[in-house]
């Protein structure tokens, strides 16, 4: 479990007995018990299987598949992934890959739906771009409608592992994946995926026209 549910849960409980105490009556501590349950969990943080094999992308994020989109940048294109966490979801975040944290880049911003489209630009969010030893791959933890705060434990230069735990977003959020443009898709529009467990990707150099043909089957 996250330390921030220990925080919460238990000074719920709290309130719960002052109310009891303060009452004589336990209907009125059954609210905060029932919050502390909530919280206790909503911040969880199961164990995971982080997969071995060189070259893989894991997901960052527990949630839903949103949006597979081709966009261009100034290094050139790449593919978007959108995963939407609901508030029952695990909201631990984990790294991608394994890698050196190249860059953090926080903006402070709105709390528009995580489903909308511009929430990606306008909401509060943490960008973090992390370098493997072949490529790099950037996640964007962006806020929600209930989303007040974006926690990311590391700083630039530090190693981080495939599938380690790097930080969360506390309630409904959403988290943006970018990899390299011939990145070989292993998730589809609609597919759920489990933090630093599901495949998102195995990304390989593209060396000749026939790895170019297996990137663009990805896509058909």
């Amino acid at each position: 479990m996250v330390r921030d549910g220990y925080f919460y849960g238990f000074g719920f409980i709290a309130a719960a007995v002052l109310v009891l105490l303060v009452t004589g009556h336990w209907t009125w501590a059954v609210p905060p018990v029932l919050l502390a349950c909530f919280f206790l969990w909503f911040f969880r943080d199961p164990q995971r299987p982080v997969p071995a094999e060189a070259g893989l992308v894991v997901s960052p994020a527990d949630g839903k598949i949103t949006e597979v989109a081709r966009i261009q940048t100034p290094e050139g294109e790449r593919i978007r992934l959108s995963i939407f966490l609901s508030v029952f979801d695990v909201h631990v975040n984990r790294s991608p890959i394994a890698g050196t944290v190249r860059e953090v880049r926080y903006q402070k911003g709105k709390h528009l739906n995580a489903l909308s489209p511009r929430c990606a630009e306008k909401n509060e969010q943490n960008v973090v771009t992390v370098q493997g030893d072949e490529f790099d791959v950037s996640f964007k933890q962006i806020a929600g409608i209930l989303a007040r705060r974006i926690v990311f434990r590391f700083q630039v230069g530090d190693f981080v592992e495939r599938g380690e735990r790097v930080g969360l977003i506390k309630f409904g959020s959403r988290v943006d994946v970018v990899l390299p443009g011939h990145a070989r898709l292993r998730v589809a529009l609609g597919h759920r995926v489990k933090g630093g467990a599901s495949i998102l990707a195995d990304i390989h150099p593209v060396q000749d026209e026939s790895a170019l043909d297996i990137l663009q089957e990805s896509f058909a």
